[in-house]
This record gives structure tokens, C-alpha cells and sequence, in this order.
């Protein structure tokens, strides 16, 4: 069920060249241990000036719009949430059109879904968006994908959570090498 839905859309947003990378739940499936989502999270790296392209393409994937006015939701939280109706899986486009998010996408993975290869967001970076969601659950999925791909770059993840820690006030840096002491 989550298979062809992402394979769908994935060949959907690479036939309107609307860069993107799946995120959340579904890359904690590819680089973790099993577990349950029911959602699938996608970044866009597009910003919300391409609401209308989006919106096209959702219609013509046939996925509802979860929100009445969904310009106005979009605007405030940058979200596009969306069910594909004979499934019930929720879909979140996420817009955004940083530098990380920017660099991100291109660093993406791509992998073999049937005959389309879909971007996954790289290990590094599912990390950096956990660590900063920072939600117990979260931090569960960081240690299991860091647990089972010990092979990561430290350097690259450490480098972008200062740059958070710097521009939000926080400290992710301790709480990535505090994850990193614990599971070693």
C-alpha cells in the first residue's frame, strides 16, 4: 500500500521536476528498524509560490485536501496534508526552499521502488530532522538508524545542528554526541 503510493507520487513530482525527498516515518523504514507510521512526509524543494503546482498534481493523483482553505494553511505552516482516500494514508507535502533543505534533496538517495528509483533523504539528514524534531520517539528512531548504519558522517551532521543550535538557541550538537556516547 505504501509502496505504490510513493512510487506514484514520486513519478508524479519527477514528471513536474518538482525536486523533492521522502522524510520521516517512511526513511526511518529504510535506514531503521521496522515500526508503524501511517503517513508518508515529503519534502518539496519548492516554496509555497508553487502551492498551485502542487495543488494540480495532488488532484491528479487523487489525494484530498485535509485542510477548507488550503492557501491560507499552507502560508502559516508551510504543510500541504493530503489522504489518498482508498488507502487512508496520509501524505504531507512539506514546502520548503532553505540552503540545508536545498542541499539536502541533491544529497538525497535514490532507490529502487518497482521501476522508479525514489529519493530518500540521506541517512545524515533524516538524523539532523529527528534530532531536531526531538521527540522521544524520535530520538528512538536516531539511535536504532545510527545503531544499524554505523557508517555515517559525524562531521556533516555535527556541522549542520550548530548551524541550528546557532540561528535557534538550542543544543542538538549535545544531544546528537549524547546519542553517539550512548550507543557506543
Amino acid at each position: 500500500m505504501f509502496k505504490e503510493l510513493i512510487e506514484r507520487i514520486a513519478l508524479s513530482l519527477e514528471r513536474k521536476r518538482i525536486p523533492y525527498m521522502i522524510i520521516g516515518g517512511q526513511a526511518v523504514l529504510y535506514y531503521g528498524e521496522p515500526r508503524f507510521t501511517k503517513d508518508i512526509d515529503i519534502t518539496l524543494g519548492v516554496d509555497v509560490d508553487a502551492l498551485g503546482k502542487c495543488m494540480a498534481l495532488a488532484s491528479e493523483l487523487n489525494l484530498t485536501f485535509l485542510v477548507n482553505d488550503v492557501e491560507d494553511f499552507v502560508k502559516k505552516t508551510k504543510v500541504l496534508p493530503l489522504q489518498d482516500a482508498p488507502t487512508g494514508v496520509r501524505v504531507d507535502f512539506i514546502f520548503s526552499h532553505s540552503q540545508y533543505e536545498r542541499q539536502a534533496i541533491e544529497r538525497a538517495k535514490g532507490v529502487k521502488f518497482g521501476k522508479t528509483s525514489v529519493k530518500f533523504a540521506s541517512l545524515e539528514d533524516v538524523v539532523i530532522h529527528k534530532i531536531i524534531a526531538g521527540r522521544a520517539r524520535d530520538i528512538e528512531d536516531v539511535s536504532a538508524m545510527l545503531l544499524k548504519n554505523p557508517e555515517y558522517d559525524y562531521q556533516y551532521i555535527s556541522r549542520w545542528l550548530r548551524k541550528f543550535d546557532d540561528s535557534l538557541g538550542e543544543s542538538f550538537v549535545e544531544t546528537f554526541k549524547k546519542l553517539v556516547t550512548d550507543i557506543q
